[in-house]
């Protein structure tokens, strides 16, 4: 057997070295020493990869793996409250719960979103249109679901908490309004930040989302009322709830503000005025503090806090009587026969006329082709400065403008407070006009004819006043000449009741008239409500001496108007003005009151102002209610 060829030939090649040396055994080492290589190059390539991560950017992974367990969550303040003068609760906060999600730690964020809505109602396809707009599903912002979802959607999103992964119920402080649509035009509203105004800078901490003042109080002490963010890191599981709390920073309550205003009387004049367009403005004429400020019609502030829908919207922007004008600073109205103040002091201040100077009035006065007439058709006979005023004789004043020049009358109205914003803390406040040869002539292109001074000094033609404006001047000439800078803040103090700021007046001027010229206006203002010959007699008030001026600003010309609509379309009737100021011998209170198309001040005005004053000084029908 040892003789087979077989054997011969195995014993020939040697073993496994005879196979190595072969051409198959050298083909199988090429293939063996190229395996190695790769192996190698493969481990070299992931010696360096692991390198690189854990040597050279191991610090940056750590941290992402600590973000992705550990997160910053902010902690907004307390909104300062506002109370009025006598430290009564205005304004509010309560708690809302806000439902967020953050879709990276909500995943399959489809299915939280149908669990969800089970358990809330908000349709599917609401909630992940917003968290398409902020990023998408795999985004870690939070997103808002639904602002304040009150107590019956929120248990069911507690009690099922672990079934909702990333999604968490935010408590926040909400504004809340105790008198809904008192004062607010004065207090203002909150609303949703846009992106104009996160651009703006003037919100370093607000982020998208938060609710900052738009309109009033609320907007002018933004930054005071605000207060200061906090913030907190916590630890979170993979689910994104939270497991512990590591560290906070408590957020800094914002300032509590104390008003001028006197509540009873706010919603006194706020009553008087229910129905009508309009506006009043009542003031200490001793400080320039305001008592009250109504405008006509209102709005209820919370509808804003809780998101106005479009419907509301939409009703309020297109409510003929402009709800959302504060009409006491914004409306802007001709002053009508209150303007014969103005015409009066520049009258005595330039020595056109003194208290012994009459003009007869015939009901009528010729000026050039044109008649002028007088609101009394038969006249008031032989009449000097002070029964002009009692008894708003026009043609009296008609004689003064054509005497004075409209330059002149603009001189005295500019000094008197007329034509500039009074100062008051509310933005958008509006400067009306008082105008001049130069104005006419720059505005229109056109030149300043004589007749248009006629009717202007008696408050017509171009001029244009804000209520405020009539209240402070009334308040001036009450006071004896001083023209305050009108206030609404009182004081203000921090969350735990500490003195930050005490309001103090401030003089903005001094009427244009020296004493004499004062006392004799006053006299008229006087007759007014007290001579049996006044315009007014129906603002006295038993026990109390009121001195005032009735207005009646015309919309359209008379002849316009009467052929028309013969007095029988409200749009086209006349503005209602009276103002006042009581008592006489030491004024405590001045009061404007503006009726749109009210018709007569005496009427329509003058009845309103007599009661706020009787409101404030516990006198008539406020005393016996």
């Amino acid at each position: 057997m040892s003789d087979l060829p077989r054997n011969r030939d195995v014993e020939g090649t040697g073993g496994s070295e005879g196979y190595l040396n072969s051409p198959d055994g050298e083909w199988f080492n090429r293939r063996l020493k190229g395996t190695m290589i790769l192996i190698f190059i493969a481990f070299s390539v992931i010696l360096v990869r692991l390198f690189y991560l854990q040597i050279i950017n191991g610090q940056v992974y750590r941290e992402l793996s600590t973000n992705n367990r550990i997160r910053l969550q902010s902690l907004p303040p307390s909104r300062g409250l506002i109370y009025d003068s006598q430290g009564n609760l205005l304004v509010d906060n309560r708690p809302a719960f806000d439902l967020i999600i953050v879709p990276r730690d909500a995943q399959p964020v489809s299915e939280t979103l149908e669990r969800l809505s089970q358990f809330t109602g908000i349709p599917v396809e609401e909630m992940a249109g917003k968290i398409a707009k902020k990023g998408g599903d795999n985004s870690s912002r939070q997103v808002v679901l639904k602002r304040d979802i009150g107590r019956d959607a929120l248990a069911p999103v507690e009690v099922n908490s672990f079934d909702l992964p990333g999604v968490v119920v935010k408590v926040r402080p909400k504004r809340f309004y105790l008198n809904p649509g008192m004062a607010a035009h004065l207090l203002g509203y909150l609303g949703e930040i846009n992106a104009r105004e996160l651009s703006s800078g003037k919100h370093p901490e607000a982020s998208g989302g938060d609710f900052i003042g738009k309109f009033g109080i609320e907007k002018v002490m933004e930054p005071l009322l605000r207060g200061s963010q906090g913030g907190r890191q916590v630890e979170v599981d993979a689910r994104g709830r939270v497991i512990r709390e590591l560290k906070r920073v408590e957020a800094d309550p914002g300032k509590n503000i104390y008003l001028t205003v006197n509540t009873e009387l706010q919603k006194r004049s706020e009553a008087l005025l229910k129905g009508d367009v309009g506006a009043v403005v009542a003031l200490d004429p001793r400080n320039g503090a305001v008592l009250a400020m109504a405008s006509s019609p209102t709005f209820d502030q919370n509808d804003f806090v809780s998101g106005l829908s479009y419907a509301k919207w939409n009703a309020l922007k297109n409510n003929p009587g402009r709800p959302m004008e504060n009409k006491a600073t914004q409306a802007l109205y001709p002053p009508a026969s209150i303007y014969k103040i103005v015409s009066s002091i520049a009258a005595l201040e330039e020595k056109v006329v003194d208290e012994k100077t009459h003009f007869f009035c015939s009901g009528t006065h010729a000026f050039g082709d044109r008649v002028y007439r007088c609101w009394k058709r038969t006249g008031h006979g032989s009449i000097n400065l002070e029964d002009s005023i009692a008894q708003s004789c026009d043609v009296y004043f008609y004689e003064v403008g054509e005497k004075l020049g409209v330059d002149r009358l603009a001189f005295y109205a500019r000094g008197c407070g007329l034509g500039k914003p009074t100062g008051v803390e509310l933005d958008n406040e509006r400067a009306g006009l008082i105008p001049t040869a130069e104005w006419k002539r720059r505005k229109l292109n056109e030149g300043w004819h004589s007749g248009e001074t006629l009717s202007l000094s008696i408050g017509q033609s171009y001029n244009l006043v804000t209520p405020i404006q009539m209240a402070m001047l009334i308040a001036s000439v009450g006071n004896g000449g001083v023209i305050y800078k009108p206030y609404i803040l009182g004081k203000m103090e921090t969350a735990d009741g500490a003195l930050v700021k005490q309001t103090l007046p401030v003089v903005n001027g001094r009427l244009p008239a020296s004493k004499k010229t004062l006392a004799l206006v006053r006299k008229g203002l006087w007759g007014t409500v007290n001579d049996r010959k006044g315009t007014a007699k129906v603002a006295a008030i038993e026990g109390v001496t009121v001195a005032g001026k009735t207005g009646t600003a015309q919309v359209i010309s008379k002849a316009k108007r009467d052929s028309r609509t013969k007095k029988s379309i409200r749009k086209f009737r006349d503005h209602a003005w009276f103002v006042a100021y009581a008592p006489v011998e030491n004024p405590t209170i001045a009061v404007a009151v503006i009726v749109e198309h009210g018709e007569g001040g005496s009427t329509k005005a003058a009845p309103i102002a007599r009661k706020v004053i009787e409101t404030y000084l516990g006198k008539g029908e406020a005393a016996r209610d």
